[in-house]
């Protein structure tokens, strides 16, 4: 019986209680039962630096010690040797002879789907059954379309593959239908011979072309099929080579969601739209998860659980896991007028005896972690940052292990398709987290705030409009606000440099675009954050600075210290200036610092701290991220009494970050911006995550102990 029913339900801004209390950092300790990455394998380890190599669907052997991906780019599966997975190590590729859109496994041996194709309008496609072991190809069955995911049955009797036939996004704007449609493909292992069950007349969306898009199978031999672009959900008996039954996926009106592409994070806009649920995968033999991605027509932000008996969803995230993403820094704003986070795939698994759902957002890089164990009431546990556009998620029981495959791959600016492991029953490091729906990202600087012991300022800098102070404590929770305003009005400035001013009020330091429009600042603040006074570079500095302009302040008496970021126009290559500014008298005063030369890229300075009035530490750093990271370290120098001139200052290294930042096994972020000596005499450094432009999004935040 055909159950085409479109579920509509109004989401309003739930609490994040309903799924769970978003964890604070200092939550976070003294907890064991959690996941903790262990390591992150850049996918071209296998092959060269310079070869494009993704990772998009990913399985593990039977064995629980290889994980096999799929390289689309390179036509190719890949291998890791994860026997230590704090370690994991190449072990080399596979062609198989055309583009492989998924992988599962089954026993000893590996099934990947093929896209071989030369056009839309003429799909092709086999699956190819490979040898685990010996690498060698047992069979090749052709599918007779375009395949995408490929699930095998718990049981191990059937295969199912998706047989997309994707539509061309380049006609009528990729509106559906486009023929030819879509099916499912079964395969009985026992024979090996291919079934086709149609998909066809189903949905309320062009029932002329389905499309589906990911395929799970339960433990009764029935397979869940998600049609994306159709929203639409089928369940097929396998063994009968029928559908039981289908249904839409309904849609959904979001309150409390951020639409706008804006330069801010504004949680006050409403969606409705088609959930166009992308990954599926069961949670019992009744119920199964979606993620909601959206499409062309759709996407509600989150994720839903379904029943198959009555064909609606029994639990939906609503707002609730963009507002989890937004407390994390983990909101991708530029999406804001598009699908959001973009929850893109979901698996089941039971961990230590727990029951867990695992979402992937692509657009938000990370995976949220969901205990199950009341199916009508997930409740959030824990986010995991992985690298750009998380799509694969598998777990591994057996050896208390999550594997999460990310495809997006664009060396130009650092980012690599990767295979991040994560670990359960271990403690994982502190991170930044916000309450309240409080947003961030792009933390540019760090300042204690004077007579407190467990409070920390910081800033967010031009990825976001207007300029807004942050108050958080040494455990990283941000648990305050204040906009900047001048004359009356909120203001926006690429702010890089703060400092909570011991007679009340801030420093910033603001850094300009090089080109003469926007003049680098020191900008004084009152305690309202109230722009009182805006006091430009002295002429020949600011025509001799770059892009990279005013990069840190801090304070000592009455003088304002200032860092440029890069060298000037003009100066000894591989210095940057410091500059002090009188407040009595209106002047400035330069001296030299000596910058390190880095491998590749460039080096300069992005924080400024007095540790006393004589004594200075700065963060100097590369602009490499990833494998390539290899200058990112706390400096101090002390100045002269007096000086004429500008005279280059003697450095001493106290601290060598990248080791800490290494520690995380993620993927090394190029952009520690912030450091602070905090009341309780800590020193504390936290990282810019860009707001997730052309960035991984991740924040690490460094305790360092008594370092200054």
């Amino acid at each position: 019986m055909s159950l085409r029913r479109t579920s509509s339900a109004v989401v309003s801004v739930l609490a994040l209680a309903a799924v769970g209390a978003v964890p604070t950092a200092a939550a976070a300790h003294g907890r064991t039962q959690e996941f903790r990455r262990l390591a992150t394998f850049p996918a071209y380890l296998n092959t060269s630096a310079g070869d494009t190599a993704a990772a998009e669907i990913s399985t593990v052997t039977e064995d629980g010690r290889t994980v096999v991906y799929t390289d689309s780019p390179g036509k190719r599966l890949g291998f890791v040797d994860i026997s230590d997975p704090s370690k994991p190590r190449p072990a080399g590729t596979l062609a198989v002879g055309g583009e492989p859109t998924s992988v599962a496994h089954l026993g000893r041996l590996l099934l990947a789907g093929v896209n071989t194709r030369t056009s839309f309008t003429d799909p092709s496609g086999r699956l190819v059954v490979i040898d685990a072991a010996s690498r060698r190809t047992v069979r090749e069955i052709d599918l007779g379309g375009q395949p995408d995911s490929v699930a095998v049955a718990p049981s191990g009797r059937y295969i199912a593959v998706a047989i997309e036939n994707e539509r061309d996004e380049d006609v009528d704007d990729g509106a559906i239908p486009q023929a030819p449609a879509g099916w499912l493909a079964v395969i009985d292992t026992r024979t090996w011979k291919v079934s086709r069950v149609a998909l066809t007349g189903l949905s309320d969306v062009a029932p002329t072309d389905p499309e589906p898009e990911y395929v799970s199978i339960n433990s009764r031999d029935e397979a869940v099929v998600s049609l994306q672009e159709n929203n639409h959900l089928a369940v097929v008996s396998l063994p009968a080579k029928r559908v039981l039954s289908d249904f839409s996926a309904g849609s959904v009106t979001v309150e409390g969601v951020d639409t706008l592409d804006d330069d801010r994070i504004t949680l006050d806009g409403t969606i409705t739209a088609k959930r166009e649920p992308d990954g599926v995968a069961w949670i019992t033999d009744d119920l199964f998860a979606t993620a909601n991605e959206g499409d062309y027509e759709g996407g509600s932000r989150g994720w839903s659980i379904f029943s198959k008996r009555t064909g609606k969803a029994v639990w939906d995230a609503g707002n609730t896991l963009e507002h989890i993403a937004v407390a994390h820094g983990q909101y991708p704003d530029k999406r804001s007028d598009a699908k959001g986070i973009e929850a893109e795939n979901v698996a089941f698994a039971r961990l230590g005896g727990v029951p867990y759902v695992f979402v992937n957002a692509e657009r938000g890089n990370f995976t949220a972690v969901y205990d199950v164990s009341n199916p009508r009431r997930p409740r959030f546990t824990q986010l995991l940052p992985t690298a750009n556009a998380p799509e694969g998620v598998v777990a591994v029981p057996s050896r208390n292990l999550l594997v999460v495959s990310s495809e997006e791959e664009d060396a130009s600016i650092g980012i690599r398709g990767s295979i991040q492991v994560f670990g359960f029953g271990s403690p994982r490091t502190a991170s930044v987290v916000s309450r309240n729906d409080i947003p961030w990202g792009a933390l540019s600087a760090l300042s204690a705030v004077p007579g407190r012991r467990d409070r920390l300022a910081t800033v967010t800098d031009a990825v976001y409009t207007p300029t807004r102070i942050l108050g958080l404590t040494t455990g990283g929770v941000i648990d305050s606000q204040i906009t900047v305003t001048k004359d009356g009005q909120p203001v926006g400035y690429d702010a890089e440099g703060l400092v909570v001013r011991k007679a009340g009020g801030y420093w910033l330091a603001v850094e300009g675009t090089g080109a003469g429009k926007d003049p680098d600042l020191l900008v004084r603040l009152n305690a309202r954050a109230e722009v009182q006074e805006e006091i430009p570079l002295p002429a020949d500095v600011a025509a001799a600075i770059t892009a990279n302009g005013l990069e840190g302040v801090t304070e000592a008496g009455t003088n304002v210290w200032v860092a440029v970021q890069r060298t000037l126009k003009g100066d000894p290559v591989n210095t940057a200036r410091i500059g002090r500014y009188d407040t009595i008298a209106k002047t400035w005063s330069w001296l030299l610092y000596p910058l390190d030369t880095a491998p590749t890229g460039w080096t300069g300075l992005s924080e400024l701290v007095a540790v006393d009035a004589d004594t200075f530490a700065v963060i100097e750093r590369d602009n490499q991220r990833g494998a390539l990271a290899a200058i990112k370290r706390i400096y101090t120098f002390d100045v002269p009494k007096t000086w004429t001139g500008t005279p280059t200052v003697s450095k001493k290294l106290v601290k060598d970050l990248l080791p800490l930042l290494q520690a995380g096994n993620g993927w090394v972020q190029d952009k520690v911006e912030g450091l602070a000596v905090a009341g309780d005499g800590r020193t504390y450094a936290v990282t810019d995550n860009d707001g997730l432009d052309d960035a991984t999004g991740e924040t690490v935040f460094l305790n360092l102990g008594r370092l200054l």
